[in-house]
């Protein structure tokens, strides 16, 4: 057990460099490169032009870099081991739908013009009844239905992005374009007050998730199977889909919609570290926070001086390494059959 807990402490300072790295890289590549060595000075120096991009752009998107790419990659592990499907992410059951049916109201009817704080407000709201709705019809005579939660949550996915289109096809062009923007994502939020509430939550969910690390364990071998091991499933169930639905919908009304994030890094940090939740969610959470941190440098600097938005470098990185992915694995199936 001590060579374990070993190698997992490896394993995490491996990861904290590789954040140290990330955040150094963030700060420093730009349209004004600003070189590590100069920090200090350039932080004592208000005055300067490159406290203010540090301070106001490069400072808030690195942290809410973090705390989203963490969130939405803990999630992912949490809900993936409770549905026991690699296939599942933050967004399957629904969650982003209603989130951006919510924005698309807001932009729609103008409540934007009124307070930009509206838009990830109305973004939190159709996040949270969504998974209202998921959690009530997910109720049956035996309890909670982890797959009919599934199934419901993908059916109201396809219903809000209706709504949504049919939102989208009775307003203005502006208003089109305001809500494509928010839905590739993005992490240019300078809302102080935002990114104090994300990272409180991000740090305080991923320490709730460590309370449930062994009854994660038990329900990879089944809810029937974790029952008989002393851990009442339905109550777990209930507690993390709480905590994970929290924290995604956060993500959804700050930054918008950032995909793969959430299904493509839990599935590497998996074959990396092993299966076991205690240290495959710290390992997660840090590994989903490099992961969005470097697709956002990208995402600045890959046709600087224009920025592209966030959710389309993750896209298509994050579905290039799972096509990846799959195709290693089916190469060893292969091997192992022969």
């Amino acid at each position: 057990m001590g060579q374990k807990q070993l190698v997992w402490g490896i394993y995490v300072l491996l990861l904290l460099a590789g954040i140290t790295g990330a955040v150094l890289l963030s700060l420093g590549m730009g349209e004004i490169p600003i070189r590590i060595g100069d920090l200090p000075r350039i932080l004592s120096d208000k005055e300067s032009m490159e406290y203010g991009v540090l301070a106001y752009i490069r400072i808030p998107r690195t942290l809410l870099g973090l705390t989203i790419g963490g969130s939405l990659s803990l999630a992912g592990a949490i809900l993936q081991g409770i549905y026991r499907n690699p296939l599942v992410e933050p967004y399957t059951l629904g969650i982003s739908g209603g989130a951006s049916l919510g924005v698309t109201f807001a932009i729609v009817a103008g409540l934007h013009l009124i307070n930009i704080l509206f838009l990830p407000l109305a973004g939190f709201i159709g996040a949270f009844a969504t998974i209202f709705l998921v959690y009530t019809l997910s109720l049956g005579r035996g309890g909670l239905s982890v797959n009919r939660m599934l199934l419901i949550g993908v059916m109201i996915s396809f219903i809000a992005s209706s709504l949504m289109m049919f939102l989208m096809s009775v307003t203005s062009t502006d208003n089109i374009h305001g809500i494509v923007f928010w839905i590739m994502g993005s992490l240019n939020e300078s809302n102080n007050t935002m990114i104090t509430v994300m990272i409180a939550l991000s740090v305080c969910c991923l320490i709730v998730s460590y309370l449930f690390v062994m009854p994660l364990n038990a329900l990879r071998l089944g809810e029937e199977k974790a029952r008989h091991l002393g851990f009442d499933a339905n109550s777990v169930i209930r507690i993390l889909f709480i905590v994970t639905s929290l924290l995604t919908g956060a993500c959804i009304a700050v930054a918008g919609i950032i995909g793969f994030v959430g299904l493509v890094i839990p599935h590497i940090v998996r074959r990396w570290v092993g299966t076991d939740y205690r240290i495959l969610l710290v390992s997660s959470f840090l590994s989903g926070s490099i992961f969005l941190i470097l697709c956002d440098v990208m995402a600045r600097t890959i046709i600087s001086p224009n920025e592209l938005p966030i959710g389309v470098i993750t896209g298509i990185v994050g579905g290039v390494a799972f096509i990846l992915l799959l195709s290693n694995t089916r190469r060893k199936e292969s091997k192992m059959d022969e």
